[in-house]
């Protein structure tokens, strides 16, 4: 089974690539392919998520076929 990962703005450049391919044969959550696909670094805090275009907590399970985005937060004024 596999999922798209993709690292937006700030975070692509903190991990150092902004989309990546992840392969896996059990249950994940999003907070699973954060750090499996980063190698353990730290998720850095207000952190985004989605899952398939959609909001999601990172205690989600992603499915074979999912994308699953990061986002920096967003600050404006």
């Amino acid at each position: 089974m596999s999922i798209k990962v993709r690292y937006f703005a700030s975070l692509g450049e903190r991990v150092g690539q902004a989309e990546s391919d992840l392969g896996f044969t059990q249950a994940m959550t999003v907070w699973d392919v954060w750090q499996i696909d980063t190698l353990g670094k730290p998720i850095p805090d207000n952190v985004l998520a989605a899952v398939n275009m959609e909001y999601a907590n990172l205690d989600c399970q992603v499915q074979d076929g999912d994308e699953v985005a990061f986002f920096p937060p967003v600050t404006g004024g």
